[in-house]
């Protein structure tokens, strides 16, 4: 049996809305004398509500994180998964201690080296080679380990120009680097990285997982990883841990857990509404990806068909070229062009919305964007959007496999004669 490198017990974490305290003298009294001296709960606990952003709520007190409990194994590289507000980003910091727990323990074997914030950790009077040992000093290392880092942490960075420079002079991407560096290559048991990677480029990224990758599968060490790309949590993780509204609503294996949260709905996708129109004659003026039950959405599963609804409309008093022609393009994230379904303009009826199918299991899952083009062809360009992004996905299978084009972009079954 693996060993257990992380362990949340019954973590919350409890934040008051406004004022800092709870607002008046005799709560904090209240507080103070209940928690120190009877060594009871405290009273402001039960009122806290859970942590849903989009509501409306009736309590000052807001759960950011409620009744967390899980293990993590030695080795695990364990993507979190959620919207903006989910909790995400909290629980990392009690895990780095920057906070506390409200309520509930967490215990964990090891050294911890975090990547939450841009310039975490960093004193900004203090120059690149000085941070390097600041940091490591911290971790418990001696300066005769940090300097035998050294050189490849700098060599990683990027920033041999600038190591003997202070840190205030770095740009958002550099300081980036440099502490990502710093926290990959002292050795921590444990590595906790927040979004704060899509600061860097793309080089760097990719990069950073390669490292990410290393420390975890031939150090052996763990890592926690928060982002919104799901492309990079596919390739880096192993296992995941999907939060809603502070607390774990799913846990798996990184694929499955992908999945889910795609499946409940959070996706990345455009919803047009334009009534007005940004040109002079005819424009698109709404698109939308609609299921069988005609609710919006943008996710759709293999054996689903893929229905969008859009609708064209042309400025009072403007009479269209007879040749103009609405173009739907179906293309890839990065502009492949995968099908084209060209309608004259003058067979469509303006006072409704189009409804377009295309068929199920004929696209590999992958992000798939939908591009409308009103044109006379090869005349004249009206109007152009890129209506909307779905995302196709396959439960059943390995996620990973699939999901980043490179085993292409349709299903093909050869007949083999034998």
């Amino acid at each position: 049996m693996a060993n257990v490198a992380i362990e949340f017990n019954n973590v919350g974490k409890m934040y008051r809305l406004g004022r800092v305290g709870t607002g008046t003298l005799s709560h904090d009294l209240n507080r103070w004398w209940t928690t120190n001296i009877l060594r009871k709960e405290d009273p402001y606990l039960k009122i806290g509500e859970t942590n849903d952003r989009s509501k409306k709520g009736h309590s000052d007190y807001v759960w950011a994180l409620h009744d967390i409990s899980f293990k993590v194994e030695q080795g695990d590289v364990v993507g979190i998964i959620g919207k903006n507000g989910a909790g995400k980003s909290t629980l990392l910091k009690l895990l780095s201690r920057i906070t506390s727990p409200t309520t509930g323990s967490i215990r964990y074997q090891g050294r911890i080296a975090s990547l939450l914030e841009v310039g975490t950790g960093f004193h900004p009077e203090m120059t690149g080679r000085e941070n390097i040992y600041m940091n490591g000093s911290i971790m418990g290392m001696t300066k005769k380990e940090i300097t035998r880092k050294l050189d490849e942490i700098v060599d990683f960075a990027g920033v041999e120009r600038y190591l003997d420079t202070p840190v205030k002079r770095y740009s958002s991407g550099m300081t980036v680097r440099l502490g990502f560096a710093i926290a990959a290559f002292l050795e921590p048991e444990i590595l906790v990285v927040d979004e704060v990677l899509a600061v860097g480029d793309a080089e760097f990224q990719k990069k950073a997982i390669g490292k990410m990758k290393d420390v975890s599968q031939d150090g052996g060490r763990t890592v926690l990883f928060v982002s919104h790309n799901m492309d990079s949590m596919l390739k880096l993780c192993n296992k995941g841990a999907l939060l809603e509204n502070g607390v774990v609503k799913y846990r798996s294996d990184i694929a499955s857990t992908v999945a889910e949260y795609q499946r409940s709905g959070v996706s990345e996708f455009s919803f047009i509404r334009n009534e007005n129109g940004t040109t002079p004659s005819v424009f698109l003026s709404s698109f939308k990806f609609v299921g069988s039950d005609n609710q919006q959405k943008g996710l759709f599963a293999l054996n689903e068909k893929i229905c969008f609804k859009l609708r064209i409309k042309k400025k009072e008093g403007f009479v269209p070229d007879s040749n103009t022609v609405v173009s739907v393009l179906l293309n890839t994230l990065n502009g492949t062009r995968i099908a084209t379904k060209e309608i004259l303009l003058s067979d469509i009826n303006l006072e409704k919305e189009l409804h377009f199918e295309y068929p199920a299991n004929v696209l590999m899952p992958n992000k798939y964007l939908f591009r409308i083009v009103i044109h006379i062809p090869n005349v004249l360009g009206i109007d152009q959007q890129d209506a909307a992004v779905f995302t196709l996905y396959d439960v059943n299978s390995d996620f990973n496999k699939y999901n980043n084009g490179s085993r292409g972009l349709v299903y093909y079954e050869p007949i083999i004669t034998i």
